[in-house]
């Protein structure tokens, strides 16, 4: 696996990946950055669209887990409780040691593990270092300057892969 910043898979937002593309790519564990990926910044709950597309996920058969660099754990566990997921918090991705660890947990290889995000620098690398598959998903929202200057940093990478 290249260890360049390309996502393998690229989707206009989560709700798009179906339990169907995931169980035909082999994936067991879909693992989920929070931020601007499940909700936009600042949600305290997620909305009922992705609840019901969590629910079809892990009716398909597919694991979720969520792998945050936030440190609000209080809204972390929220989205967790209410999705009925596993979570981690303070992962420091680009590191790989929380989506690794989230594996372990589970009893997942990489090779049956993917990890959608919405940043190219954190969610995409991290996946490529713990060898698992990457998928990048439109943020949800651009509120934030400086975040939304790190996308136009990223965007040579985004027009590279398609879905």
């Amino acid at each position: 696996m290249s260890f360049l910043p390309f996502p393998e898979y690229k989707f206009p937002e989560l709700r798009d990946i179906t339990g169907d593309f995931l169980i035909e790519k082999g994936v067991e564990l879909l693992m989920l950055d929070l931020d601007n990926t499940v909700a936009p910044y600042g949600a305290e709950t997620p909305s009922e669209p992705v609840l019901r597309w969590a629910e079809s996920v892990r009716a398909a058969g597919v694991g979720l887990y969520i792998i945050s660099n936030s440190r609000k754990e209080g809204r972390v566990k929220a989205f967790a409780q209410a999705l009925g997921v596993p979570y981690i918090l303070r992962a420091k991705k680009p590191s790989p040691r929380k989506p690794r660890e989230a594996m372990r947990a589970l009893n997942v290889k990489p090779e049956n593990a993917v990890l959608a995000g919405d940043q190219i620098y954190t969610d995409v690398l991290s996946a490529k270092l713990a060898g698992v598959t990457p998928i990048l998903v439109k943020p949800i929202k651009l509120s934030n300057p400086l975040l939304a200057l790190r996308y136009v940093l990223e965007a040579p990478f985004r027009r590279l892969r398609s879905r």
